[in-house]
């Protein structure tokens, strides 16, 4: 029945149409009516597309200039004379945008550590120390070897008796070892493989009653070569303490105090002369050793030629670095030398191959 008067009509609201935006949310509309999306077209989303991609922007770009990738100017930080980088990839978001993204990272400068490890080797310290002189750096040349000195740098010396035909052969009867700070690491009296005739007491102070308590000399060559064991050993005219232990040490790891030349023209003694220990103690130390007829001292002696190692360390490395062969260049690979062409039938002797058949 059509609504006559002073009928009420029931008025129903109108069902809420969702009408998809640009972000892909729905607004709710009333009335039924779907509002207008807005588009490219209308000038309003145009300019809020515009507002989010440039806060995008800034936001991408306030995070570059937080890692140090984009100056606060705008520009790359790899994009320098130096390093020569081009940052020209880009960063794909979800919804399509792109910005810029600083794909290669420039290089820092290559920078010689004040350290090294103590593994490394005497080769390797002395080219470092070099390079660290040539920068104009003793001072980091100092700190290098702080580093390796616990590890690395022993001091050594040896006393002698005579054994043998009226005691004219010489054996190990005492060894001392000392670290770079001369503290002692090693010294213990050592019984001879002969029998002992001459005990050189005047020079080696030596007696029989330190014989008691000596150790055999296979047990105490196995204890110090333990102990020199990839180190730089320093010591006075040492090849005779090498000789006594029955030992060669590598020469590119040996200092021997009585054939440097930076000592004898320090000292102001001809470069070519013998010169003993305990003169260039007594010219550059400006103390006395190996004084008194109770002979020397191998503690004492160990620590005075580390005291003269330490005081011209720096020129002593530095001279030993320039007189280093340069390193060869890696062997290429030759076609010729590759060992499965003997496996042709050629290289086979012919009564294998005969017997083969």
């Amino acid at each position: 029945m059509p609504p006559g008067k002073g009928q009420m009509t029931l008025l129903l609201p109108a069902p809420k149409v969702s009408t998809p935006t640009l972000q892909g949310t729905h607004v709710p509309t009333a009335g039924g009516c779907a509002q207008a999306p807005k588009g490219p077209s209308s000038p309003q989303g145009r300019s809020k597309k515009r507002s989010r991609k440039h806060q995008r922007f800034m936001k991408h770009r306030a995070l570059l200039e937080q890692k140090g990738l984009l100056s606060p100017h705008g520009h790359l930080g790899g994009q320098t004379d130096e390093s020569g980088l081009e940052a020209h990839t880009t960063l794909t978001e979800a919804n399509g945008t792109t910005a810029p993204h600083c794909d290669n990272v420039p290089k820092p400068t290559r920078m010689v550590s004040a350290s090294l490890s103590p593994s490394a080797s005497p080769d390797s310290i002395a080219r470092h120390h070099s390079v660290l002189l040539s920068q104009g750096s003793s001072k980091r040349l100092r700190t290098s070897s702080l580093v390796l000195r616990p590890g690395k740098y022993v001091a050594i010396d040896c006393e002698m008796v005579g054994t043998g035909p009226q005691g004219r052969l010489s054996e190990l009867a005492r060894c001392s070892v000392v670290n770079y700070e001369g503290d002692v690491i090693y010294d213990k009296y050592i019984r001879p493989e002969l029998p002992i005739v001459d005990y050189r007491t005047r020079w080696s102070g030596i007696t029989k009653r330190h014989m008691k308590n000596a150790i055999p000399f296979t047990a105490a060559q196995a204890e110090i070569l333990k102990i020199l064991k990839d180190k730089i050993v320093v010591g006075h005219a040492i090849h005779n303490d090498f000789q006594a232990l029955k030992y060669f040490h590598p020469k590119e790891r040996t200092r021997d105090t009585s054939q440097s030349p930076v000592l004898k023209k320090r000292a102001g003694l001809p470069v070519k002369a013998n010169v003993s220990l305990k003169n260039l103690a007594r010219h550059l130390l400006h103390k006395k050793i190996q004084v008194g007829c109770r002979g020397h001292s191998s503690v004492e002696d160990a620590q005075t030629a580390m005291e003269l190692y330490r005081l011209v360390e720096v020129q002593w490395e530095k001279e030993l670095a320039h007189s280093l062969p340069p390193r060869p260049p890696s062997p290429a690979t030759d076609p010729a030398a590759d060992s499965s062409q003997y496996l042709d039938d050629q290289y086979w002797p012919t009564d294998l191959m005969a017997s083969s058949l």
